[in-house]
């Protein structure tokens, strides 16, 4: 009896006659049912045939898969690993898988039907929502790794899933902050329809049962909102009392205790006003703008925990005999030597020891080209090995890494206040404490002149004080001002840009991906040889389309293959092309072939590439980075400005002083690290200069954090964006100019806002401190007052779109000479 043939897709056996097929890297392929069939032919239109590529090395064969994944997953079987992810019931083990590569209800199908063939699994429930599996097994029968390889054969990585504790919390509390948020919205509205009845202007026949009816109803929608949804101004007040340090919780929860407790006496004793429609309101409105706050803490603690993960869980240690084992990062010591395999993550700092290659340091310099290292050469944790084997001497790990420093770099840049934010704490705390004060004071001599009158006017003045208008002016605003600049490419992430956009003289550029474009393209081509500048083309992309180098997207698709090619890590590519044995790379790599001596590089800009064959050189290929179109429209603005204008940058080439005589920068440095950069944004600030910084990548980040104003790319990484007051997410340099100015008119409209603010709380004092006013008056103007401060703040919302992005007049095609 024959074996069933697999189906290609999900690798079950295809049912006899059956006739789903489809043509895949241009073969027919059998398939069990039309949904597979359907998901393969998906993934061929639209381009991703190379998924069956990867996928088959390790699908078809567990034991295709690669030594080192084999040992990772080996890992997973050692009890003290499992311990804080897998739980125990009796003969059955659980834990929550992450899922990589899901891309729609087939996958999902397919790794649930996958796993509940095999014996040993009793259950496995896949969440589409958030890709994690849950799966109850028995691992006495079937090992955590080989689950996992069972996973891998048909296609998708897993991981056991560990949410960050840190995040976990913020998460949890953004919830209950979001619950707290609702439940006052909803019940406010509630308690303000049963209190606005009780008004005299709406109480047409209501009886005196009804009319009592109403007043406890009202109770009872707003006793909620006050001891759950108030619960964080009542617990903040109570610890601001015990530190003797005053915020608006301490005025907040005054007037909301006091308008609830007025009501709770009018509700009993039927006489006076009920005030529980003000209680909603008040916490309503300052719900909202804490909710605000919160959300964005919560960005900027998961930003920073995922540059801690960039570490890997694992790394081979090499023993005394050269032997490599498999062990956790934690396990691994000052001295040890690890062996980093081509496409591995550096777990430690180190200094090789023996081999050569290159280092993606992308994460942590932002320069997306790897740099050659060999033996002697230092390197640094969570940066990428591109081509060759490396043995590494550990030299630093943990809180001693680099990749730590900038993690305390961020984190100290991010708890320094702006000078701003500091004057507006202590005016508020003045504030709060001269209308307690005031309040108390008032209390005391209406107690002598009128004491009926005495509590009502204390909570008419705590009423007309409460800072609900100062706590929307600027959440208002910011709210209105986001949907405007979003649409012109520019999201806000945090309120001190709005403050100190006006007092910027100087501005930081970063340049790859800031001012240039971050892609390598093909600019020249100088011929040598024999061959035309279009045979030369043909033969270096041949042999480039053999490498992962970033370099090699430079020069396309080949007209044909090369074959035996050879990388030397640092120096270039060798090759045979048709009957040309070729070399491609550094210069002096490249003559070693031929002979010849190294032929004069044409300019000083740009990378320049010598391909050569056994009887010389053949041409150079300058590399650029190209320039952003938009970048000299930016320039010219901050120039129109009087802004100074610097351009920092870890590119070692002399690419950045091209840039910035191109562009008209002040003054242009490289082959800085993040410290350096860091350097010169403190010494800017000892000048007493008001810093903008433009940059994308890790190693911006210390500087973004530490600028006065910040602002980000979109195509940044996560942690650059998180870390930036502002994020560019059009990519145009020219929005941010409209940007800038549309931001400026959002601080106008919040110091409009809180002068408002300010000179309702100053009059409406001495008119609820006379009698003047009732508390129901007072809540109706604190309304009033909220009301003016929303309406000014939509006013941000009229703007014009930016018109559509012309096309880029610069030539890509490369010259020849």
């Amino acid at each position: 009896m024959t074996n069933p043939t697999p189906c290609y897709h999900c690798a079950l056996p295809v049912p006899a006659g059956s006739r789903f097929s489809a043509i895949v890297l241009g073969e027919p392929r059998q398939f069990c049912c039309p949904g597979c069939q359907a998901v393969a032919e998906a993934i061929v239109a639209g381009q991703l045939e190379s998924y069956y590529q990867h996928r088959s090395e390790a699908s078809t064969n567990p034991d295709a898969l690669p030594v080192q994944l084999v040992d990772e997953l080996a890992l997973y079987d050692r009890a003290d690993v499992q311990q804080p992810f897998v739980r125990h019931e009796g003969e059955l083990a659980e834990t929550t898988l992450l899922i990589e590569g899901i891309s729609c209800a087939a996958c999902g199908w397919l790794i649930e039907k996958h796993l509940r063939r095999l014996p040993a699994v009793a259950e496995a429930r896949l969440n589409l929502s958030n890709h994690r599996l849950l799966v109850q097994w028995a691992d006495s029968q079937l090992p955590l790794s080989a689950l996992l390889s069972e996973l891998r054969q048909i296609g998708y990585g897993a991981h056991p899933y560990q949410a960050d504790r840190a995040a976990e919390h913020l998460a949890g509390e953004n919830r209950t902050a979001l619950r707290q948020l609702g439940v006052a919205g909803l019940l406010w509205f509630q308690a303000m329809m049963a209190t606005m009845a009780t008004w005299p202007e709406f109480n047409i026949d209501l009886s005196p049962q009804m009319h009592t009816i109403l007043r406890w109803v009202a109770l009872f929608l707003t006793t909620p909102i006050v001891f759950y949804s108030c619960k964080p101004f009542f617990r903040g007040a109570a610890r601001d009392l015990r530190t003797r340090h005053l915020t608006m919780d301490v005025s907040v929860s005054l007037a909301i205790g006091g308008a609830y407790i007025a009501g709770i006496w009018t509700a009993i004793s039927g006489s006076g006003e009920l005030y529980f429609d003000a209680v909603g309101m008040f916490a309503l409105f300052l719900l909202s703008g804490r909710y605000l706050e919160r959300r964005a803490r919560e960005r900027t603690a998961a930003a920073t925990a995922q540059l801690v993960n960039l570490l890997p869980a694992s790394c081979l240690r090499l023993d005394a005999q050269g032997r490599g084992e498999r062990i956790l990062l934690n396990e691994l010591s000052v001295g040890d030597r690890v062996l980093i395999h081509p496409g591995a993550v550096m777990p430690a700092d180190g200094r090789i020891l023996d081999g050569q290659s290159s280092i993606d340091e992308s994460l942590l310099t932002g320069e997306y080209l790897p740099h050659p290292r060999g033996m002697g050469d230092a390197v640094t944790a969570g940066t990428l090995n591109v081509e060759g084997p490396l043995t590494v001497e550990v030299l630093a790990l943990g809180q001693d890494t680099r990749l730590s420093a900038i993690v305390r770099l961020l984190e100290r840049a991010q708890a320094e206040k702006p000078r701003l934010a500091e004057m507006a704490d202590r005016a508020a705390q003045w504030f709060l404490l001269i209308s307690l004060i005031a309040a108390a004071a008032i209390g005391l001599l209406w107690w002598q002149l009128d004491a009926s009158r005495a509590f009502w006017i204390v909570l008419a003045m705590l009423v007309a004080t409460c800072p609900c208008a100062l706590s929307l002016a600027t959440p208002t605003a910011l709210t209105a001002a986001t949907g405007s600049l979003h649409r012109l490419g520019l999201l806000l992430t945090r309120g001190h840009v709005l403050e100190g956009l006006n007092q910027i003289d100087t501005v930081i550029f970063d340049k790859t991906g800031t001012l240039t474009e971050g892609r390598l393209v093909l600019r020249a081509i100088r011929v040598l040889g024999h061959l035309n500048a279009d045979q030369c083309l043909a033969l270096a992309a041949a042999l480039e389309h053999r490498s992962e180098h970033p370099i090699a997207r430079a020069f396309g698709r080949p007209p044909e293959a090369a074959e035996q090619v050879i990388n030397h890590p640092g120096l270039g590519l060798e090759g045979v092309v048709g009957d040309h044995q070729l070399r491609i790379g550094e210069a002096h790599f490249v003559c070693a072939l031929s002979g010849c001596p190294v032929p004069a590089t044409p300019e000083n800009s740009g990378q320049w590439l010598l391909l050569g064959d056994l009887q010389g050189p053949l041409g150079w290929f300058a590399l650029d980075d190209r320039l952003r179109s938009d970048a000299p429209a930016l320039l010219a603005a901050c120039k129109a400005r009087g802004w100074k204008t610097l351009l920092l940058s870890g590119d070692r080439s002399p690419m950045v002083a091209s840039v910035a005589a191109e562009l008209g920068i002040d003054e242009a440095r490289g082959g800085l690290r993040p410290d350096d950069k860091l350097k010169v944004l403190q010494a800017l600030h000892a000048e007493g200069r008001k810093v903008l910084m433009l940059g994308d990548g890790v190693n911006d980040v210390p500087v973004l954090a530490a600028a006065d104003i910040s602002v980000a790319m979109g195509s940044a990484t996560d942690l650059a964006k998180t870390s930036a007051d502002a994020v560019l997410l059009c990519n145009r340099l020219d929005a941010l100019v409209q940007a800038l100015h549309l931001a400026r008119r959002t601080r106008r409209v919040i110091i409009e806002n809180l002068l408002w603010a300010g000179l309702y709380n100053g009059l409406m004092l001495p008119f609820a401190a006379l009698g003047w006013i009732t508390p129901v008056w007072a809540a109706i103007g604190m309304s009033l007052s909220s009301l003016t401060v929303v309406l000014n703040a939509l006013r941000l919302t009229r703007v014009k779109a930016l018109p559509e992005p012309m096309p880029s007049a610069t030539d890509t095609r490369p010259a020849t000479a």
